[in-house]
């Protein structure tokens, strides 16, 4: 069975925590949703079962076509509502719509009191189609319930008067309803994203934690464990020198190779509790793994970005927090990238300097206004942006972003590292 290695056992450790996919409360306001959605169904069944029983009991001459046509209406109806939770197109939708009204107005031409129906049909269109849509359809159906109404009893002024509050307070109710849905989706969208976004930062939490708590391990093997056994192969070395007996001077000589082996072994260690993606102790490699990996998962993603990495000046011996922080930077300024700027080309550079350290992400996006971008990370909401500054913040650093709606974006880090 293969040994688990220190830093293995370790993060496996810190990390074996539960997390879970958020789940959102209902709308408070659902259950409103409901009651109007069912009041506006019975509406409909019960004014066209009124249509129908008013010419049974008057004995209109019209009652068979009258009821045929107010059960072809209430069946078209009812088939409407049951295939609407298959979010239909907006094609079929309109197309359902104009058959129920081509009923209703049939309906119409035998009885004045198909009038009545107009009134639910003006909250259906405001429902179904988009305002711009549905509000000239509600004039269009005030009209037909108009002219319905005057060929059977003549214009009057409640010919008129009654179907056109009707189409009025409909239009009123049915916008405020479109207005207070779209709020609610909002929100639900809203709240959503907030606790994606907390669960991002919960991990973005974690790993900081556990990056930092390796990083301090890594520091106390190396000041203690690796600077003894490294004292001790030293001492072992010259006693070994000093010594004439054959037989002293070889267990010597195995106390001191067993040392420079434990001291490796150490070594090890350290290098394996450094952040995953600086394994090979250079910055500039894991950033290209990275620009590389940007790359394949624009390609799968079928997007057009291309990412690019330069580098300049002299790579140095950073410290392992200095490492670990830039490399999270640019993770997160890539995620930003691919998220939001739409952008073709990308570049990376890592910088160099006289003492400090320099990371620029610059891409050819749509841009944002930064104005709007530093309010919403001052309201708590742009916490990718906020993040990435808190990181450079910590170690002393600095973060600039320079874009404008249209232009592109650049990311600016840098973070003080001391002279070379």
């Amino acid at each position: 069975m293969p040994r688990r290695t220190l830093a293995t056992t370790l993060n496996s450790t810190m990390t074996a925590i539960d997390v879970t996919e958020p789940r959102v409360a209902p709308s408070a306001l659902r259950p409103v949703f409901l009651t109007l959605r069912f009041g506006l169904h019975l509406l409909v069944v019960g004014l066209t079962l009124f249509v129908v029983v008013r010419a049974l009991l008057v004995d209109a001459p019209a009652e068979v076509p009258i009821t045929v046509f107010a059960v072809a209406f209430l069946a078209w109806y009812g088939a409407g509502v049951a295939a609407a939770h298959r979010h239909l197109p907006t094609w079929a939708r309109v197309l359902w719509l104009a058959a129920l009204l081509a009923l209703w107005v049939a309906l119409s031409y035998f009885t004045p009191d198909a009038a009545f129906l107009a009134f639910p049909l003006f909250f259906v269109e405001l429902h179904l189609l988009p305002a711009p849509m549905a509000v000239p359809l509600v004039v269009i159906t005030f009209g037909l319930s108009v002219w319905g109404t005057a060929t059977h009893l003549g214009f009057e002024v409640g010919t008129i008067l009654g179907p056109l509050i009707s189409a009025g307070v409909a239009i009123v109710i049915g916008l405020g309803y479109r207005a207070m849905a779209q709020e609610t989706r909002d929100r639900q969208a809203l709240i959503l994203d907030l606790l994606a976004t907390r669960e991002e930062l919960a991990a973005a939490s974690r790993e900081a934690g556990t990056l930092a708590e390796r990083e301090r391990i890594a520091r106390e093997i190396h000041d203690t464990v690796a600077q003894g056994l490294s004292s001790i192969q030293m001492l072992l070395h010259a006693v070994e020198r000093d010594v004439d007996d054959e037989r002293t001077r070889e267990k010597l000589r195995l106390a001191r190779e067993t040392a420079a082996d434990n001291l490796g072994e150490t070594r090890r260690f350290i290098r394996e509790l450094t952040p995953p993606s600086l394994d090979e102790q250079t910055l500039p490699a894991a950033l290209r793994r990275l620009v590389a990996a940007v790359n394949e998962q624009a390609e799968q993603a079928g997007a057009p970005i291309r990412a690019s990495f330069g580098l300049s000046g002299d790579p140095i011996v950073l410290p392992m927090a200095v490492d670990a922080t830039v490399l999270r930077i640019a993770q997160g300024a890539f995620a930003n990238v691919l998220r939001h700027s739409d952008a073709a080309r990308a570049e990376l550079t890592l910088s160099y300097l006289d003492g400090e350290v320099a990371l620029d992400v610059v891409d050819d996006g749509v841009g944002f206004d930064p104005l709007i971008a530093r309010h919403a990370e001052d309201e708590g909401v742009a916490f990718g942006i906020r993040a990435m500054r808190e990181r450079a913040e910590h170690l002393g650093g600095r973060l600039v972003i320079e874009t404008s709606p249209g232009d592109g974006t650049a990311v600016s880090v840098r973070i003080p590292v001391g002279a070379p």
